[in-house]
C-alpha cells in the first residue's frame, strides 16, 4: 500500500514522496549566461517517467511557471492528459521567463501577476485548476507576500486553486504568511539529511502546514553522483546558494560528509538516495520530499521509497549521531 501524507490543513491527501519537475523543463538561462535548468531533456522519456511515477503510487507533481520557461508545465500537462484525476498538481509563480528565448526575465510579486500567471499555467497544464499554488520568491519580505493573500484567497473562492503556499527558507516569513490566510497549507523549503531546518518544522507543527522538501537529494549529491555535468546545467555554474557542486562536480567537502553517513543510510539495503529520502520521512510526519526525476530508472529508484517507508529508528539515530559530529565542523 502506498504511503500517503496530508497536505497540511488543506486535508488534501498526497503520496508521501512527490515528483519534482524542474529537471524535465530543459534549459533556462539568465541574462548573464547563468544556466537555471538541468540541460537538454527528452520529452518522451519525461512523459514515460511521469507515467511510471503514477504507476508507483506518486500523486504529487511539483512544477513552476519558469521551469524551462513553461516547458515543464507543458510536458506535465501532456503526461497527465486523461490522468488528471490521479494527480495533485503544485505549481509556482513569481519568476518571469520568455518561452521563445528560454530566458529568465525577472521577478514579479504583484497580486495581478499572480492571477495572470495562474491563467498561463492552467493553459500549459491543460487543466481548470491547480491544487497547490506557491509563491516562488524565496527572499521576498513577508509584508510583500501578505499583499498577495487577498488575490490567492480569491482564486480559492473561484475554484482555480485549492490551496496555496510559499517556497521560502525563512521560518519567520513562513509563519507570517501562513497566519495571514486560511488556505495557506504548505511551505516548500530546502531540506535534506545534509541541511536541516528545525525552525521551519516548528512553524509547520504550530500552524498545521505541510513541509515540501526541495533539494531532498542535494541536487544529486545524495545519489552518489560523481560525473561532471554540462555547462547548460545549473550545477555546472553553481550559483552561491548551490553549495553541493563546484565547477560541475560534487564539492569534495560535501562528498566527504556523504561518505561518513552512507553506511547508516543504506544499512537496511536501501540505495543512498532511498536512504536520504527515508531520513526525511523519519524526520517529521509533515515532510513530503519531492526529488526530481527525468528518467524511468530514477523514478523506479526514488519512488521505491514509498514501499520502504521511513528510515528505521536505529538507523535514523545513527545518522543523527554522525551528523552531530559533522555539523560541529563547517563545510567549505
Amino acid at each position: 500500500m502506498t504511503m500517503t501524507r496530508t497536505l497540511g490543513r488543506s486535508g488534501i491527501e498526497v503520496s508521501a514522496v512527490g515528483m519534482g519537475c524542474w529537471a524535465i523543463g530543459g534549459p533556462l538561462w539568465g541574462d548573464d549566461g547563468q544556466p537555471f535548468g538541468w540541460g537538454e531533456v527528452d520529452d518522451d522519456e519525461s512523459v514515460r517517467t511521469i507515467h511510471r511515477a503514477l504507476d508507483l503510487g506518486v500523486t504529487l507533481f511539483d512544477t513552476a511557471s519558469n521551469y524551462g520557461a513553461g516547458h515543464s508545465e507543458r510536458v506535465l500537462g501532456r503526461a497527465l492528459a486523461g490522468r488528471r484525476d490521479r494527480a495533485v498538481i503544485a505549481t509556482k509563480f513569481g519568476n518571469r521567463a520568455d518561452e521563445a528565448t528560454r530566458r529568465w526575465t525577472g521577478q514579479d510579486h504583484r497580486p495581478n501577476y499572480a492571477v495572470t500567471s495562474l491563467e498561463e499555467s492552467l493553459r500549459r497544464l491543460g487543466t481548470d485548476h491547480v491544487d497547490l499554488y506557491q509563491l516562488h520568491i524565496n527572499e521576498l519580505p513577508a509584508a510583500a507576500a501578505l499583499d498577495l493573500v487577498d488575490a490567492l484567497e480569491g482564486l480559492v473562492t473561484q475554484g482555480k486553486i485549492r490551496a496555496y503556499g510559499w517556497s521560502t527558507d525563512n521560518p519567520e516569513s513562513a509563519r507570517a504568511f501562513a497566519e495571514g490566510g486560511p488556505h495557506c497549507t504548505a511551505i516548500q523549503h530546502d531540506e535534506s539529511v545534509l541541511k536541516d531546518n528545525p525552525e521551519m518544522f516548528a512553524v509547520c507543527d504550530a500552524l498545521d502546514l505541510a513541509s515540501l522538501n526541495r533539494g531532498p537529494l542535494a541536487m544529486g549529491l545524495l545519489t552518489g553522483a560523481t560525473r561532471k555535468v554540462g555547462a547548460d546545467d545549473v550545477r555546472g555554474m553553481a550559483p552561491e546558494w548551490l553549495v553541493w557542486f563546484t565547477d560541475g562536480r560534487p564539492t569534495p567537502q560535501w562528498s566527504a560528509r556523504v561518505a561518513e553517513i552512507r553506511d547508516a543510510l543504506t544499512a537496511d539495503g536501501r540505495t543512498l538516495a532511498q536512504g536520504a529520502l527515508g531520513w526525511l520521512l523519519a524526520r517529521s510526519p509533515r515532510t513530503v520530499p519531492i526529488p526530481g526525476c527525468r528518467t524511468v530508472a530514477q523514478a523506479d529508484e526514488n519512488f521505491a521509497t514509498l514501499g520502504l517507508g521511513p528510515l528505521p529508528a536505529d538507523a535514523f539515530a545513527e545518522v543523527e549521531r554522525l551528523l552531530a559530529d559533522l555539523r560541529s565542523v563547517p563545510a567549505a
